[in-house]
């Protein structure tokens, strides 16, 4: 049994910023799998267990404001009784550019409030994570501010490329482990994509 959870803010003013980059992963991940509308459990909207890829797994965007994404993921965690490890978060990163996907097996949240919530509630730091790139701030603009700022419509017409990547790294997570999407996905560029 495996947990892909995408973070992000409830409410129409967060649609299509950079910080609910989880929740748009997630919200096509439901459309690629034909999953219909979620259940309202683990203070969340949650999808499955669905059979996918050899693997049973299951969906959850939290509700709880990016801050305490914790509270959800570890409900769902404790409910499906699955460690850890089997729980692959998805989440905008600053730190990479626009058109990046890297997967990471384990590590420090990295300023990444949501992740630090997650990292806590489970008292471990061995969680996969799968970080979006939304790139940093350009001008004189506040990391709160460029994070909950709409992602412009230039990247958003490149957005489905993103989902290609990370759809690509959810699958090969599932169907080898987290080391042969590490080394398949992490430094693949949207500009990569196009050449394919």
């Amino acid at each position: 049994m495996k947990l892909i959870v995408g973070l992000g803010n409830p409410g129409v003013e967060y649609a299509w910023t950079r910080h609910n980059a989880g929740w748009l992963m997630v919200d096509s991940f439901v459309s690629r799998l034909g999953l219909s509308e979620p259940q309202a459990k683990f203070k969340g909207a949650f999808w499955g267990p669905v059979l996918h890829n050899g693997e049973k797994i299951s969906l959850l965007k939290p509700y709880t404001y990016m801050n305490l994404s914790g509270l959800s993921v570890a409900e769902a965690v404790r409910y499906q009784n699955i460690e850890p490890s089997e729980v692959l978060v998805i989440y905008d990163d600053a730190a990479l550019p626009f058109g990046r996907v890297r997967i990471r097996e384990k590590g420090s949240a990295g300023g990444q409030k949501g992740m630090m919530s997650i990292l806590g509630a489970l008292k471990t730091l061995e969680i996969p994570r799968l970080r979006i790139g939304v790139g940093e701030p350009q001008g004189p603009i506040n990391m709160a501010d460029w994070v909950l700022g709409r992602i412009p419509p230039g990247q958003k017409e490149l957005w489905c490329k993103l989902e290609d990547v990370a759809w690509e790294a959810l699958n090969i997570w599932l169907k080898y482990d987290i080391q042969k999407a590490m080394s398949t996905i992490n430094g693949l560029r949207l500009d990569d994509q196009e050449k394919a």
